[in-house]
């Protein structure tokens, strides 16, 4: 089996991967204006202060947007497929991106609760992901 492309760990973005690794989604924190965001950058795309906190997010949220990949474009995904990958927007407000385990893609909507789930790649990766939840 061939590797699963990893992503690449820089000092502005390693909080979110050490938090990962840790089982918690880790994200940019304005204090200046009190608001969570992604992408990740060293300053904020509100208000434009630097530097940022880093806090966690419940890892809840609901799709925004989604794709079902029915074709491989790594090796590793090969045996995979179908793969979804999901936008979820975040009850703290960002959207982040991540596939999405454990549901049929055909049953898939707009506004699907989920939540945030671990996936290892490694020693020095986790990778978040996301899974249905039952709506509250």
């Amino acid at each position: 089996m061939s590797q699963r492309p990893q992503p690449r760990i820089t000092d502005d973005n390693r909080p979110h991967w050490e938090g990962a690794r840790e089982g918690r989604l880790v994200l940019p924190y304005c204090e200046a204006c009190a608001r969570f965001f992604y992408p990740i950058s060293p300053f904020c795309p509100f208000c434009l202060k630097a530097p940022v906190a880093w806090k966690p997010v419940s890892g809840r949220g609901r799709v925004s947007s989604w794709v079902v990949f029915h074709k491989a474009f790594y090796p590793y995904f090969a045996d995979r497929l179908p793969y979804v990958v999901v936008q979820v927007e975040l009850e703290e407000g960002p959207r982040v991106n991540g596939n999405l385990f454990g549901l049929d893609p055909g049953s898939i909507r707009l506004g699907l609760p989920v939540e945030a789930t671990f996936e290892r790649e490694g020693a020095e990766v986790t990778l978040p992901q996301f899974r249905a939840r039952a709506a509250p």
